[in-house]
């Protein structure tokens, strides 16, 4: 039964390949419009997709979305003459939201300290040093690789002692491709603005999947070609600080202090002993006595289907223990998300909206060359008409020639777009790495064709309707 349905077909599409292989290079010019827009549109979706996998994983990096920030802010205008009442948040301010707000799974305060760290006769000023409680650790999704957090009773303590990251270490004591082993500076001593501290742990070396690939690629090239072992460790050293997500970078450049200590040390007012050389103290918020006042305050929602009513519930307890004064705001992670999905769709709007022009350029190229094709083929048109030809045979002639060229020019799109991509793999950052995505080329390719249907119908229906005693007397 498909035999005899097809039969009458064959010949037909078989003398519209007959004819574009009798054209090869001006099908190939007419197929380049096509290759342009698939390649164009499909590199377009493989940035954006990258760009928008690299903020994901930051986002996820920092906590997620039912993560929340309460930082000082300015008041509002009617409430400016009792600025010399605002207290910023405080300590009380978290055991009151402990205590009243249900909604809350974890609190983590924040004191942040402007810091040079010296050791090993370096110096390194971290991206983040800051006072905290252990749960720091959940709230920011950090894990110990070596040694331990400190616990309640070291901040109870106020003990010197210290949680650093892997580019706090690569700074002061090697990264592990420049010396040749993984240093462990456990127990070591590290000064921070000449107050002497002890590394009691070292956080894990956070990355992108983007340079976890390309880390473990060059350790793979290391192991084969050992006679250029140099050269690949200096491309393993480049990739291990290739320019990551800043939320990674962050993690890698963060050095944690029992909260207790920065307030007791750095911020109260009272004097310490057994400082290092250079030391400054820092000044104080207030004295020894007062409501440590935080740099910010670190929340978790239960759920990020409760995080308007989590929200409400934390207006209420700093309303009440700031007796009315709204000298606070909140950011939250749902913000920069929704940022994310605005500047991607914007992004593929755009990008597809170029794509899609590049493809109806090279529609209107395949509808013009199919035009002239017609012209040139007038009298053998009216001979297979004359000879038994139908309007449907011809018709399916010319759109077959239509469709063939943009399903070629589809086909080679889509191998140019693999090229393209990886060309602007090289110029992208690590993070935001171009992804080709199996949608994206299935997307690419449907347009192709369908452009070359809608380009070919015109002519196709032109030869279709010529008459065949007027086609044989066609000069």
């Amino acid at each position: 039964m498909w035999r005899q349905a097809a039969a009458p077909w064959s010949p037909t599409l078989m003398a519209g390949l007959r004819e574009i292989w009798a054209h090869k290079f001006r099908s190939a010019l007419t197929m380049l419009g096509i290759i342009l827009g698939v390649a164009s549109l499909v590199a377009m979706s493989a940035l954006v997709a990258g760009m928008e996998k690299g903020a994901k994983e930051s986002l996820v990096a920092i906590g997620g979305l039912e993560k929340v920030r309460v930082e000082s802010a300015d008041l509002p205008p009617d409430q400016e003459h009792l600025a010399d009442q605002a207290v910023g948040i405080t300590l009380n301010d978290v055991f009151a939201l402990q205590h009243n707000a249900s909604l809350i799974t974890r609190h983590s305060p924040e004191m942040r300290l402007s810091a040079t760290a010296s050791a090993n006769g370096r110096t390194f000023r971290p991206w983040l040093c800051s006072g905290v409680w252990p749960s720091a650790l959940d709230m920011f999704e950090h894990v110990i690789a070596h040694g331990r957090m400190f616990n309640e009773l070291d901040d109870e303590m106020a003990r010197n002692v210290c949680v650093i990251g892997t580019a706090t270490r690569d700074e002061l004591w090697g990264a592990p491709d420049q010396v040749g082993h993984e240093i462990l500076p456990l127990g070591e001593t590290i000064y921070l603005n000449g107050v002497p501290f002890t590394i009691i742990g070292m956080f894990q070396h956070y990355e992108s999947e983007q340079e976890r690939k390309l880390r473990e690629f060059t350790a793979q090239q290391a192991a084969k070609t050992p006679a250029v072992s140099g050269g690949v460790a200096r491309n393993r050293g480049f990739a291990r600080r290739a320019p990551g997500s800043f939320a990674f970078r962050l993690k890698n450049a963060t050095i944690y202090l029992p909260l207790n200590t920065v307030w007791m040390k750095f911020r109260s007012g009272i004097n310490v002993t057994s400082y290092g050389p250079g030391f400054q103290p820092v000044g104080g918020a207030g004295g020894a006595t007062g409501d440590p006042r935080l740099s910010n305050l670190e929340l978790k929602v239960a759920s990020v289907e409760q995080l308007p009513q989590a929200l409400q519930q934390i207006r209420n307890v700093l309303m009440s223990t700031h007796r009315g004064i709204e000298d606070f705001t909140f950011r939250t992670q749902e913000e920069w998300a929704e940022q994310i999905q605005i500047f991607v769709r914007n992004a593929r709007l755009s990008g597809g909206l170029i794509a899609g022009i590049a493809l109806l350029v090279g529609g209107i190229g395949i509808m013009n060359i199919m035009l002239a094709s017609i012209s040139e083929r007038v009298r053998e048109i009216g001979i297979r008409k004359s000879v038994g030809a139908s309007t449907r045979d011809i018709f399916i002639q010319i759109l077959a020639e239509s469709v063939v060229i943009a399903v070629f020019g589809g086909v080679a799109g889509l191998i140019a777009s693999f090229g393209l991509v990886q060309f602007l793999g090289h110029l992208s950052p690590t993070d935001n790495a171009p992804l080709v995505t199996p949608l994206s080329l299935v997307v690419a390719f449907s347009f192709s064709v369908m452009v070359g249907v809608l380009a070919g119908i015109v002519p196709a229906v032109k030869a279709a309707r010529l008459n065949p005693i007027q086609a044989l007397r066609y000069e």
